[in-house]
């Protein structure tokens, strides 16, 4: 440190000849600010040794400068945190939040704890939530939401509250249709249907093969938390009986319906045709790679944290439902 130490925003500024305001928008790192500007006080105060009271900037602003994410576990069909397809789309959030200068208050709900959302939502702590899946929580959603306006969830859009996912219904239809135009006519479903965005993927599924004229295949019920490593997946494929190809909920159910078809002596595509949904960044590299229903990660971080800071700023801000796109690839 090469100077007297200052407390005041007024004092640095004096020093840097601009305004206490452009100051404090340097020191955040507002866009509106120059570089060389926000260069100059940075230098200027860290030469000074000064360090903003954030603590005290928030109780004057009324905000925390933080965004609760939360994913309720626990539930049959909820994914665990280091599913690829989480951990991508929180790596899009907190990538966005900090463009906004915030921060990322990343937690679990807990489907025991009634209160889990209520208590984020009163406990001051963050300035509004992102829910990542409904899960078996649409009541604790629906009543939160009636009193506590900056909440957006990730999921299948409804009543209730602001809701931001791709549209599953075409998703699911996307896969079976493109099964069907390859001759596919025993079409297994693998996943639940336990909640709001995988009983919209069945739902497309079973609308497409009654356009088509073809009976359902056999639903194996597989959870989206499962292990790829679980020996359950290659009992229930076998229980489904013969099949030519697969619609899943999701690209970790999909890999491990690949492994299980391989290891009973299968080959995908040629026996077995194989559909995701997701496109994680692993589909592309599996063998055979996964053709899947991609949901554009990227623009619906964008989306969701658009609506959630307009409705920050007191804005009624609907739900959003974005279009999936059918990636093609060597398993069908």
């Amino acid at each position: 440190m090469t100077g007297k130490r200052v407390t005041r925003l007024a004092d640095i500024a004096a020093l840097a000849g601009v305004t206490p305001a452009t100051v404090s928008r340097a020191l955040s790192g507002h866009t509106q600010i120059s570089t060389a500007t926000r260069q100059k006080v940075l230098a200027i105060a860290r030469d000074h040794g000064f360090q903003v009271n954030q603590t005290a900037r928030n109780l004057r602003l009324g905000r925390t400068q933080a965004i609760g994410v939360v994913i309720p576990l626990g539930h049959r069909s909820a994914q665990r945190v280091s599913d690829p397809f989480y951990t991508a789309l929180i790596g899009e959030l907190m990538e966005g939040l900090a463009r906004r200068g915030h921060a990322m208050l990343l937690q679990s709900g807990a489907p025991d704890d009634t209160d889990w959302l209520e208590s984020l939502a009163r406990s001051g702590r963050v300035d509004g939530i992102i829910v990542l899946c409904q899960s078996d929580q649409d009541p604790e959603l629906r009543d939160v939401a009636r009193t506590y306006g900056p909440l957006v969830v990730w999921g299948e859009a409804t009543e209730g509250y602001c809701c931001v996912g791709t549209d599953n219904f075409a998703g699911g239809r996307l896969a079976t249709e493109h099964l069907l135009a390859a001759g596919r006519r025993r079409i297994a479903y693998a996943g639940m249907t336990d909640i709001p965005e995988l009983a919209a993927r069945h739902q497309g599924y079973l609308s497409a093969l009654a356009e088509a004229g073809v009976a359902p295949g056999p639903q194996v019920p597989v959870p989206l938390a499962f292990d790829r490593r679980d020996a359950c997946l290659h009992a229930l494929m076998d229980k489904a009986g013969p099949v030519d190809a697969v619609v899943a909920a999701s690209d970790v159910i999909a890999m491990g319906v690949i492994a299980a078809l391989t290891e009973a002596g299968q080959q995908v595509p040629a026996d077995v045709a194989v559909v995701g949904y997701d496109d994680v960044s692993l589909a592309a590299h599996v063998v055979p790679a996964l053709t899947t229903v991609r949901q554009d990660l990227t623009g619906a971080a964008e989306v969701m944290l658009d609506l959630l800071f307009r409705r920050i700023g007191g804005e009624i801000a609907a739900s959003v439902s974005l279009p999936p796109q059918l990636i093609r690839r060597q398993s069908a």
